[in-house]
């Protein structure tokens, strides 16, 4: 069972749909490993670049963390863009993986968007 720091690099997106009919999107992405969740900051357009990371502490074998890509709205509620889901068994094993380019799938799993994202694992002594 895998215990340590895992560091997540969010660095991109791209070929998302736009949700809006008359505005640009501005995509954000809502990264939860079991019970533990973090936002990133806001972006305008379809191909958002973030450039943040963020950290999750790994004390169980639960080995998925999901992204989860929704378009910030002003007066109705956020719009799901689409998620992706990543599996963490070979970060944990390598120790990193560099940036890499998983599909977002909407609700009928079908293809919506790209998202780009390094991981670093941080075994606990």
């Amino acid at each position: 069972m895998p215990r340590g720091t895992l560091e997540v690099i969010l660095i991109s997106a791209k070929g998302l749909d736009n949700m809006d009919f008359l505005n640009n999107i501005d995509p954000y992405v809502i990264l939860t490993y079991r019970t533990q969740e973090h936002k990133s900051t806001v972006v305008k357009g379809s191909n958002p670049r973030w450039n943040e990371s963020f950290l999750f502490t790994i004390s169980d074998d639960v080995c998925k963390l999901n992204l989860k890509l929704m378009d910030k709205d002003t007066f109705t509620q956020d719009d799901f863009l689409g998620e992706a889901k990543i599996h963490l068994d070979p970060v944990f094993y390598e120790g990193s993986i560099p940036e890499t380019v998983y599909n977002v799938v909407n609700n009928n799993q079908e293809y919506c968007g790209e998202i780009k994202v390094a991981l670093v694992f941080f075994p606990k002594d």
